[in-house]
C-alpha cells in the first residue's frame, strides 16, 4: 500500500478523559483551516488522528489493535493506504516505540505540540514519517484558530499538567507541570464559544482547580475568579469545571457555589482510596478526615451539590482491611456519581515497581463490591430528584417522535417529551429514574 499523497478529508478519533475531547476539537480546527474536510460518517478517511489516552489499563496496546485495523480495513481500488497519525498521551510516553513497532504510523504528536500538526502532514505527504514530542516553552494555545463552531455544551482547557506526581500517575510525564493559560484568553476563547451556540462551558485541567491568572484590574485570581468573570457573559447559562485535586480546592471556590448562580451544583473531587496509609503510598496530599471536611464545607454553602470522584482499587499493598476503608467513606459520602478502576502499573510510574502488587482475581472482586455500592448510591441520587423539577439544558433529539435530551444541573441524563429545541433551556418534572438517567416531561420553558 502506498500512503495517500495529500490528504482530503481526516477523522479524529480521541480516546479518554475530556481534555482529549477538546484537544481532538482543536486538531479538527486545524485540519479543516488547512482545507481538509472531515470525512462523511460511513466513509474512510484520508488521514486518521488517534488522539490516546494513557490513563486506561493496556492503553498502548489497544492503540495498535486500532493501527492494525485501520489498514486490515482499508479498501481503496487505487491501493492506498490512510495517513495514520497517533497523537495524545501514548503518543508522548512511548513515540519512538510507535514508529519502530508500526510501519503504517506516518506522525506520531505529543499533546503539547498537535498545534504542529499541519506542517507535520504536509511532511508526510512529501514521504517523511514524523515525530514531534516536544515540550516547547511556548503555549501551543496562541498557534491555534479561533474557535467557530459549538454544540450547546463546549469544553474549555483552562489548565494543563501537573506537579502532583501521585506515584500511579503519568500524567507529569505525558503533559508535563502544571501551567495556566493567561486570563484575557480564555474570556476570549469563552465569548466565541457562546457565539457560536455554547450556553454551558466545562472548564478542563489535569488539575483545574490549580488554575491562577491576572485579571484585567491587574490582580491574581483562581478559578473562582475566572467563574465570576464568565457569569458576566450574558447568553452563558452554565458553567462547571473538572478535574479538581483536594489540594488546591481554596475556601474561595467553596463560596462560589453558594453565591455564582450559573456554576452548576457539581463537582467532581478524586480521593482515589479510604485509607491514609493508602493515600501516602499514592502520594496524595489529603487524609479521609480533610477530604470529608472540604465536602462538608462544599455541602454548607450548596447543600443540593451532587459529588463525584475516582477510586483505584488494588493499589500495590492494600490489604483487605484498607480496601473496607474505602467502602466505609463510600457510605459516608453517597455519591451522585462515580468513576473506579483497577490498578494497572505504567511504566516509569514509582508504583509500578512496588512491591505486594495485588492479583487480578482479588481486584475483580474489589472492583464489584465498589462499583455495587457506587451504583447503589448514584441510583438512590437519580430517585430522590423523582417528582421535583428542574432544568434541563437540551443538547440533542432523542430516538422517539417528540423526544429531546439533556442534562440536569447535577449532570444527570434526562430524557423528556414536549416542544423545545436544541440549546434551549426547558423546566421539567421528573416522572421517573434509572441507574444512569432520569424520565421527565416539559412543563415550561426559561427565558432565552
Amino acid at each position: 500500500m502506498q500512503t495517500t499523497a495529500t490528504p482530503r478529508t481526516y477523522r479524529v478519533k480521541s480516546f479518554g478523559c475530556q481534555m482529549n475531547v477538546y484537544d481532538g476539537d482543536r486538531m479538527a480546527e486545524l485540519l479543516a483551516e488547512q482545507g481538509i474536510t472531515a470525512a462523511p460518517e460511513g466513509e474512510e478517511a484520508d488521514l486518521v488522528v488517534l488522539n490516546t489516552c494513557h490513563i486506561r489499563e493496556k492503553a498502548a496496546e489497544k492503540v495498535y489493535s486500532d493501527i492494525g485495523r485501520l489498514v486490515k480495513n482499508w479498501d481503496r481500488e487505487d491501493g492506498s493506504a490512510p495517513m495514520i497519525a497517533v497523537a495524545g498521551c501514548v503518543a508522548q510516553a512511548e513515540g519512538e516505540e510507535i514508529m519502530a513497532r508500526a510501519p503504517a504510523v506516518t506522525m506520531v504528536v505529543g499533546p503539547q505540540a498537535y498545534h504542529r500538526l499541519p506542517e507535520m502532514v504536509r511532511a508526510a505527504s512529501a514521504g517523511e514519517r514524523v515525530t514531534d514530542t516536544d515540550m516547547p516553552a511556548e503555549t501551543k494555545f496562541d498557534a491555534l484558530p479561533r474557535r467557530k463552531r459549538s454544540g450547546p455544551t463546549a469544553f474549555l482547557t483552562v489548565q494543563e499538567g501537573c506537579d502532583k506526581f501521585c506515584t500511579y500517575c503519568v500524567v507529569p510525564y505525558t503533559r508535563g507541570a502544571e501551567v495556566s493559560r493567561p486570563y484575557s484568553a480564555l474570556i476570549d476563547e469563552a465569548k466565541l464559544l457562546v457565539e457560536a451556540g455554547a450556553r454551558e462551558i466545562t472548564l478542563l485541567g489535569q488539575n483545574v482547580n490549580a488554575w491562577t491568572g491576572e485579571n484585567a484590574k491587574g490582580q491574581t485570581v483562581g478559578l473562582d475568579g475566572l467563574a465570576r468573570e464568565l457569569a458576566a457573559i450574558p447568553e452563558l447559562a452554565r458553567i462547571r469545571y473538572t478535574t479538581s485535586h483536594p489540594n488546591d480546592m481554596t475556601q474561595g471556590l467553596i463560596d462560589a457555589h453558594g453565591e455564582n448562580a450559573k456554576l452548576m451544583p457539581f463537582l467532581h473531587l478524586p480521593v482515589q482510596a479510604g485509607n491514609d496509609r493508602v493515600l501516602k503510598a499514592m502520594n496524595r496530599s489529603h487524609t479521609v478526615e480533610s477530604y470529608l471536611k472540604i465536602l462538608d464545607r462544599v455541602r454548607a454553602v450548596r447543600p443540593d451539590i451532587a459529588l463525584s470522584g475516582d477510586f483505584i482499587v488494588g493499589f500495590p499493598g492494600e490489604t483487605d482491611a484498607e480496601f473496607e476503608d474505602t467502602l466505609k467513606l463510600v457510605d459516608a459520602v453517597g455519591y451522585a456519581q462515580c468513576f473506579s478502576f483497577k490498578y494497572s502499573p505504567r511504566p516509569g510510574t514509582p508504583a509500578a515497581t512496588m512491591g505486594d502488587q495485588v492479583s487480578a482475581a482479588v481486584m475483580d472482586e474489589r472492583l464489584q463490591r465498589l462499583q455495587s455500592a457506587l451504583n447503589r448510591d448514584q441510583l438512590a441520587f437519580n430517585a430522590a430528584t423523582v417528582g421535583k423539577t428542574c432544568d434541563v439544558l437540551v443538547e440533542r433529539k432523542g430516538k422517539h417522535a417528540g423526544q429531546w435530551l439533556g442534562k440536569s444541573p447535577w449532570l444527570q441524563s434526562v430524557h423528556f417529551t414536549g416542544e423545545a429545541q436544541v440549546g434551549q433551556i426547558v423546566r421539567v418534572e421528573v416522572t421517573s429514574a434509572g441507574p444512569n438517567s432520569l424520565g421527565a416531561v416539559q412543563i415550561g420553558m426559561m427565558a432565552a
